[in-house]
């Protein structure tokens, strides 16, 4: 997945397909509406994202990427 994005005032490129996958979590079980998943990734240029998928009641109704700072990303 690719998505262009502003956070913290400049716009980025978030590529999956070309950033190093970081880590990943599961909250809830297959088929769950709450449930959803996280994928963290990390780009050559040191910026840190989250693709998210999850059910429809979920923070991730459809995928979406979401930008962290490296303090968020060190947390997740």
């Amino acid at each position: 997945m690719r998505k262009t994005k502003t956070f913290e005032g400049k716009r980025h490129v978030y590529d999956t397909e070309r950033a190093e996958e970081c880590g990943h979590r599961t909250f809830g079980a297959f088929g769950d509406p709450d449930g959803y998943e996280e994928t963290l990734y990390k780009t050559k240029g040191g910026l840190y994202f989250v693709l998210g998928t999850g059910g429809e009641a979920s923070p991730y109704p459809t995928q979406d990427i979401r930008p962290l700072t490296a303090v968020e990303a060190k947390q997740f």
